[in-house]
């Protein structure tokens, strides 16, 4: 992580969190902080020196799924922030749910945040700060025993049922456990027994006393403890009882010493809890001061997108999609697959910058930041999606053999040439024969159409101008072939080349050197721009179109064209070779996205 704070949040927009780091730094809030080189309690951190990160945030998600945009946008805050302030994020799996977590999606983790561009080490290198929530539950158990000694816990052997219609509502209070006033040595005793296997899942749960006439819900006496006789993949047997989320949470701050909290705004109302256990826990002299504060900021919203990993998977499970990795899936691995860069997606989550408002993102706003990483780097190539053959009659006239070829070119980055830049460039191969989009003939043009038709000239783009004389028809009328003929001494980048003027250039490719390729247009996923808001069932909202597969000819130079490289097809849109299917045997290009959106246009 850089250290030079300063200069790197010069250009950076402003916001409310960084408003709230800039005033404590310029306080001096955590100046002074110890930092015992590791997560640790309060003892731990007061051997230590002061803490070498000016900051530290966390990115800490569960190990029970892949990533998708919205964690995008999380990563960007909790990294970018520590990045620009000369700070750290820890990379934390949180992963105190052993039933649902495998070692399949922290590989997925650990890759997507990479890919992405950030790393978890201290200033100036030094510690590799990724974390496991599992690691602490020796400690978790011990704050646990305190907060019972302190009469501030108990066990309750209330039914889920009981548990929940005692629990009250937001227009009545909740009633008091029958357990809720047990004697510190009884809880302990039953507490250990919990630990020991003694009781079965569901028979009791640890719960922190607080009010249960508290306007918060959260605050009437949260469970923080739960029974559950599973194998945990980093703890194995060892327990059998696991902390809860939220309490879980504010402890993993603490023992890694986070200063800035930073979460979404569901957790807004589980703040005046991770508040209470950790102002406990500092008293008790558990954890060191100063503790972590939570701060939340308005989680992505991106439409005709649908992010619930319950409703991704059915579409994994019922085949609708091909894996978690389809490019139509709002996953980062599906978004790379797609084509999307890591440029395209930190751009896009800072121009949607971080607010505490509610609000849905345009999609086409997260195409065109891909756009705009793309227009200057991107390689142009020309392909034909739809082929119809094109026939140049007088070829042989006009060159002196029917198998005679013309070399041509064109520029692979026009803005680089443009700019006077040293810009590679892309040969191509003219002959009798070409393949064009069937959509630049037409026999009847419509009005204002500038393309082929008999007795109009066009520009073969690199090439030479030619005059379409007709087609050829099947038995059904369908146009099979269209013939034209070559005007000489019009060709792209000699003398001639002005000496006709035409009013439009078409795409084409070779016949002699064409390359067949599968194309894969993807578009979005969902026909409704939210899907699963409002009680809509997406599933009804499924885009038919959202994957095309047709069999296209690319000019020669996407031969050799690699796993991931990224193209534009002119006037057809960005591309990628597919990442997992690509070969240069059996080449596959993803259309990431068009020239522009049009989209429902």
């Amino acid at each position: 992580m850089s250290t030079s704070a300063d200069n790197d949040n010069v250009h950076k927009p402003g916001n409310f969190l960084r408003q709230i780091i800039e005033n404590d730094l310029q306080r001096g809030t955590h100046a002074q902080r110890l930092w015992g080189g590791s997560p640790g309690d309060a003892q731990h951190h007061a051997q230590g020196g002061v803490d070498p990160a000016r900051i530290r945030t966390r990115f800490p998600p569960e190990p029970n799924g892949y990533l998708h945009v919205g964690h995008a946008k999380s990563i960007c805050v909790n990294f970018g922030l520590a990045r620009d302030y000369g700070g750290t994020c820890h990379l934390r799996f949180d992963d105190t749910n052993p039933e649902k977590e495998d070692q399949e999606f922290v590989d997925g983790i650990i890759d997507a945040v990479h890919w992405l561009g950030f790393d978890w080490q201290d200033p100036e290198g030094g510690r590799e700060n990724l974390y496991w929530a599992s690691n602490y539950f020796n400690f978790m158990y011990r704050a646990a025993e305190y907060l019972i000694e302190r009469g501030l816990a108990y066990v309750d052997e209330q039914t889920p049922e009981e548990m929940r219609a005692n629990r009250g509502d937001f227009s009545r209070p909740g009633v008091d456990s029958p357990y809720r006033e047990r004697g510190v040595a009884e809880n302990l005793a039953r507490f250990r027994e919990m630990k020991d296997g003694k009781l079965p899942d569901g028979a009791a749960v640890l719960r922190a006393k607080i009010d249960m006439a508290s306007h918060n819900i959260n605050l009437r006496d949260p469970a923080i403890y739960r029974i559950k006789h599973a194998e945990h993949h980093n703890t194995g047997s060892q327990w059998c009882i696991y902390p809860m989320y939220t309490y879980a949470h504010p402890i993993e701050d603490a023992l890694e010493h986070i200063t800035h909290s930073i979460c979404t705004l569901e957790f807004e109302d589980q703040r005046p809890f991770y508040d209470w256990l950790l102002d406990h826990l500092r008293e008790g002299g558990l954890i060191a001061a100063p503790q972590p504060r939570q701060y939340e900021f308005a989680r992505l919203n991106l439409t005709y997108v649908v992010t619930s990993k319950r409703k991704l998977k059915h579409l994994v499970d019922s085949g609708t999609l091909t894996g978690w990795d389809d490019p139509r899936m709002p996953t980062i691995v599906g978004l790379r697959r797609r084509g999307f860069t890591p440029e395209a997606i930190r751009d896009f989550c800072e121009r949607i910058g971080v607010t505490k408002d509610y609000a849905w993102i345009d999609y086409a706003l997260l195409e065109a930041c891909l756009r705009d990483d793309l227009e200057a780097r991107a390689h142009r190539a020309m392909v034909v999606l739809d082929p119809l053959k094109l026939e140049l009659t007088n070829w042989a006239g006009v060159f002196g053999s029917a198998e005679h070829l013309e070399q041509c070119e064109l520029p692979a980055l026009p803005h680089a040439q443009a700019q006077g830049q040293a810009a590679p460039v892309r040969r191509l191969t003219l002959g009798r024969e070409v393949w064009i989009e069937r959509e630049d003939f037409a026999e009847e043009p419509p009005k204002g159409y500038k393309r082929l038709y008999p007795g109009n000239r066009v520009r073969l783009k690199g090439g030479y101008v030619i005059e379409c004389t007709g087609c050829e028809k099947d038995e059904h009328g369908n146009v099979t072939r269209v013939l034209a003929t070559v005007v000489p001494d019009t060709k792209s980048g000699t003398p001639g080349a002005d000496s006709v003027k035409v009013k439009a250039a078409i795409t084409w490719v070779g016949v002699q050197d064409a390359i067949a390729a599968e194309v894969r247009l993807y578009d979005r996923l969902f026909t409704d721009p939210q899907p699963d808001a409002g009680g809509k069932d997406y599933l009804e909202l499924l885009n038919p179109d959202s994957l095309k597969v047709v069999t296209a000819w690319v000019e020669p130079s996407l031969a050799r064209a690699q796993p991931d490289d990224k193209f534009q097809f002119e006037r057809f849109g960005y591309f990628v070779a597919d990442r997992e299917d690509h070969s240069a045997a059996r080449p596959v290009f993803n259309r990431i996205a068009g020239l522009k959106d049009s989209w429902g246009k």
